[in-house]
């Protein structure tokens, strides 16, 4: 039995463990969500957000989420949430974000808004197209006589972004448009070696070296006008279909989001206009009701017209009360996949997922319930990035005669969920091959999706 045939069956059994463990339990959960007490006006969750993720490391700082629920007549559905986050994760990135999201700002339209820095001293970058492009560890294992250096695959980036997005009924609640604009300023950049060796030993310190960053700019795979980054402006329309049950853990319904994303000349971007296509589904399925449910999502995203900056290619689009993120591979897309691996024009990638609640309660007067998960997570590029002919012989190890295929990974979590809405999160994954990374640990907020 091949690897994908283990990992399947494997997902299999798990759901059918979960669906007998789960109808076992049923009377008693559905009991306990009898107790469970209406929230009314504000509350608030508030944690240090000691996380790990293995992409960024330890994460310290502090995560503090206001709900309002009016009256208490919509709980679990809130009023308005308002979202902090200062942190700082040991491998060099730090998130400085205020997000807002309400129905009630304004009746009969959702206002969503982002006010973020984002600062990547060693930004995850392993080149463009997938296994088209060679990942050796062994690059970065300071242990192997291939060593390079720790940093071999990383860059620098700091971006300052402001999002603000609406959405209106079209057809009563579940099909809604979309309009909004966000401005991100990027700037981008070699790894800054001699901060990183600041107080470290000999023995300690990175070489200072060629990264592969350096060397996509000297070999004009990355132009020159683009090297340092830019201004990336959209204008965003689109259409929403929406009959989810609870927006953050569905157990039943569907969501259906297209997305055209523009980016003209005229608005402030500095490296050339191009359209981008967004479309995403979700679906979730109840096999136990209360209990056990079954989801999945699909989502392609892919350049319409134009050229698109490189520093634009990671990202992920989606509508509220979710915000960009970073490219395919990692917590939020492929976990196990080491993040923005699957780098291009376009992409495509899917999540299936069980999630199993196999406790709910009230502790110290809040609602709390428990959660398992198993998810099989894959994607790959659609549309490649354009790789000059003319590369020089030294380039030639960096690239493989491979093509592009699924990148995919495998695992199971746990979640912890208070008031219904504010979701801690942990997950462990396996990337199904080693050119795509290991093992990932991530433990941060929410669900996948």
């Amino acid at each position: 039995m091949n690897l994908t045939n283990r990992i399947v069956s494997t997902v299999i059994f798990i759901l059918l463990f979960l669906f007998v463990k789960a109808n076992t339990l049923e009377d008693t959960i559905v009991t306990d969500i009898k107790q469970e007490k209406i929230k009314k006006g504000w509350t608030f969750g508030a944690v240090p957000a000691i996380t790990y993720n293995s992409d960024l490391g330890l994460q310290y700082g502090l995560v503090v989420n206001f709900f309002n629920y009016g009256d208490g007549t919509t709980y679990p559905k809130y009023h308005h949430n308002l979202y902090f986050e200062w942190s700082r994760y040991t491998k060099g990135s730090g998130i400085n974000m205020i997000k807002y999201d309400s129905e009630h700002l304004i009746p009969g339209v959702r206002v969503s808004g982002e006010l973020s820095y984002l600062t990547e001293q060693a930004l995850d970058f392993y080149g463009f197209n997938g296994f088209e492009t060679v990942y050796n560890k062994d690059l970065m294992d300071d242990e192997s006589n291939s060593y390079i250096s720790r940093m071999f695959y990383r860059m620098d980036r700091r971006m300052f972004k402001a999002r603000a997005e609406f959405q209106g009924p079209l057809a009563g609640r579940k099909l809604r448009w979309m309009a909004g604009m966000e401005y991100s300023h990027i700037k981008t950049g070699d790894v800054d070696i001699e901060k990183l060796n600041k107080g470290k030993d000999d023995e300690d310190k990175l070489p200072d070296t060629t990264l592969l960053f350096e060397y996509y700019k000297d070999w004009g795979i990355i132009p020159a006008g683009q090297a340092e980054g830019g201004d990336n402006n959209l204008i965003k329309l689109g259409l929403i279909y929406d009959t989810r049950d609870f927006e953050a853990n569905p157990m039943k319904g569907m969501w259906t989001e297209l997305q055209l994303l523009l980016a003209p000349s005229f608005i402030g971007n500095s490296d050339g206009a191009y359209t981008r296509l967004i479309f995403t589904h979700r679906q979730y399925f109840t096999i136990v009701p209360k209990i056990l449910s079954f989801v999945y999502r699909l989502s392609y995203q892919g350049k319409l017209t134009g050229t698109m900056p490189f520093y634009t290619l990671p990202f992920i689009f989606s509508s509220a009360p979710d915000y960009t993120r970073d490219g395919v591979g990692g917590s939020k897309s492929i976990r196990g996949v080491v993040r923005n691996r699957v780098v291009g024009n376009g992409f495509v990638f899917g999540n299936l997922e069980t999630r199993w609640k196999f406790y709910r309660g009230v502790v110290l007067n809040q609602n709390v319930y428990l959660a398992l998960s198993a998810f099989l997570d894959g994607g790959m590029v659609t549309q490649k990035y354009k790789i000059p002919d003319n590369l020089p012989a030294d380039a030639a190890p960096f690239f493989s005669n491979k093509n592009e295929s699924l990148h995919m990974g495998y695992g199971g979590g746990l979640h912890v969920a208070l008031n219904e809405n504010f979701i801690i999160a942990a997950d462990v994954a396996k990337a199904v091959k080693k050119e795509d990374g290991n093992l990932g640990v991530y433990i941060g907020l929410n669900f996948l999706f």
